[in-house]
């Protein structure tokens, strides 16, 4: 590997650059502005410009990779800072002449200093969600604390682009019946989310709880639900995960409680003339774009609304088979119906907005402005209005279906704590037998008694 001349300089203009050296001692690296000295003892220095205001430690980072004995100084995306409140700003990996007003804001400080750190409110394989107090004016806020994955081979953690790729869709959907992102902070194991403290609980919770709910009430919710998604839709984003763990209410006490729409994981925001493809989603609330691999819109998320809308008055999935497989086949062949036995206290209006969002062809399905001025959300004469008001949910069923769902998430979340477990016991495992490895000598050991040399190796090796 050839010696790097003495100070050498390095425009970096992409958004990841890695610069390998022959490994050696006293390593220092600094950071003056748009420029970053690398200096050792064996090799001089490097020095880089950055085409960007500031580096942060963050994107700037030595690794050591031991086994080839190299030293690889990396780079790992373009920034942009702010000098008074210390915010670097990132870009996506999309082109930056197609999305130049998204940027996600990101503030290099310690989250403690801005905010009081309260309860768990809860965990899962990304971290875990805590309260937080605002220590300016005592607001209350949720912090998702995201653990990050070291490196590519990790089990464990979440990749950064997806933590970035889910902040700049929240930063670009301010509405009221979005879930809001407040402030985002950095440190190099974790980023924190700061968003809106949401303590409603989920939308078929609330409905559960209830002994009567006429579609009058459902269609209350089912309004905010369609605003908000026409909002994203209006952006050109997709939410592509929409079912009821991600319908929130933000205070179920209210008189008229607030829908949140939650979790962006699976976003996408769609450039012109794009064609873009996904597998991901619930089995129960995708496509039948989704599964045949064909290219996705918007109009995916208006499938996911119809059989939101189909579960909430009949307290039934239309197409649930009894595997993943049979329900995915279901969808394609388009093998749902209203069965009179969950759909007699349904409204005809109510069948028919399900219809025109339940289409194979996603042209044709309805938009979400279109939904909002169909007869059912918006009745047009007086006895439109009054069958509506006649009509119920099925709460008998719905309760069932809903207890169901409930039990098959704590199944799941206790399966995939268990699987955390074990990776976590082998990851353990695996080090304390390379800590053994490297104890153990392969030379003879002519103190030690044949036998008990024996016995040694044997409880080492079982």
């Amino acid at each position: 590997m050839p010696r790097t001349p003495e100070l050498s300089s390095v425009h970096f203009k992409q958004k990841s650059q890695t610069f390998t050296f022959l490994q050696s001692r006293n390593i220092n690296l600094r950071k003056k502005g748009r420029v970053a000295f690398f200096t050792s003892e064996t090799h001089g220095s490097l020095k880089i410009v950055l085409d960007a205001p500031r580096c942060t430690e963050s994107y700037l980072d030595i690794v050591s990779e031991d086994v080839a004995s190299v030293l690889s100084l990396r780079l790992t995306r373009r920034l942009i800072a702010c000098k008074r409140c210390k915010t670097s700003t990132f870009h996506s990996e999309k082109s930056e002449k197609s999305h130049k007003s998204t940027m996600a804001q990101i503030k290099l400080q310690n989250v403690q200093d801005f905010y009081e750190i309260g309860e768990i409110l809860g965990s899962g394989h990304f971290g875990q969600v805590r309260e937080l107090r605002e220590r300016a004016g005592g607001t209350c806020w949720a912090g998702k604390f995201v653990k990050l994955r070291r490196s590519v081979s990790s089990r464990l953690g979440v990749e950064r682009k997806s933590v970035e790729h889910e902040v700049e869709i929240l930063q670009s959907l301010q509405h009221v019946n979005i879930m809001a992102l407040r402030d985002v902070f950095e440190s190099r194991a974790e980023i924190v989310l700061v968003v809106e403290l949401i303590r409603g609980g989920e939308l078929f919770d609330f409905i559960a709880e209830k002994e009567n709910v006429t579609e009058n009430e459902a269609i209350d919710f089912l309004k905010q639900i369609l605003k908000g998604v026409g909002f994203m839709h209006s952006k050109q984003i997709a939410h592509f995960d929409l079912k009821p763990e991600n319908i929130m209410l933000s205070d179920k006490n209210a008189e008229h409680p607030e829908i949140k729409i939650i979790d962006f994981g699976l976003a996408h925001r769609f450039d012109a003339g794009e064609d873009y493809k996904s597998l991901g989603g619930t089995p129960q609330y995708i496509a039948p774009e989704v599964i045949n691999y064909e290219p996705l819109s918007v109009a995916t998320d208006m499938w996911s609304v119809g059989v939101i809308t189909y579960i909430l008055l009949s307290g039934i999935s239309p197409f649930q088979g009894d595997t993943d497989g049979e329900t995915l086949r279901n969808i394609v062949d388009m093998k749902y119906d209203f069965d009179e036995h969950y759909f007699s206290q349904t409204s005809n209006m109510a069948k028919d907005f399900i219809e025109k969002l339940l289409v194979k062809n996603p042209k044709e399905r309805m938009t979400a402005e279109e939904c909002l001025l169909h007869p059912w959300i918006k009745p047009i004469t007086n006895k439109q209005k009054a069958n509506r008001s006649r009509s119920s949910i099925n709460m008998k069923s719905f309760k069932k279906f809903n207890a169901r769902r409930k039990w098959k998430m704590s199944y799941n979340m206790v399966w995939a704590c268990n699987r955390l477990c074990r990776l976590h016991l082998l990851c353990k495992g695996d080090k304390e037998d390379e800590q053994l490895r490297s104890c153990e000598s392969d030379q003879e050991d002519t103190e030690t008694k044949p036998a008990s040399l024996i016995r040694r190796r044997l409880s080492s090796s079982s």
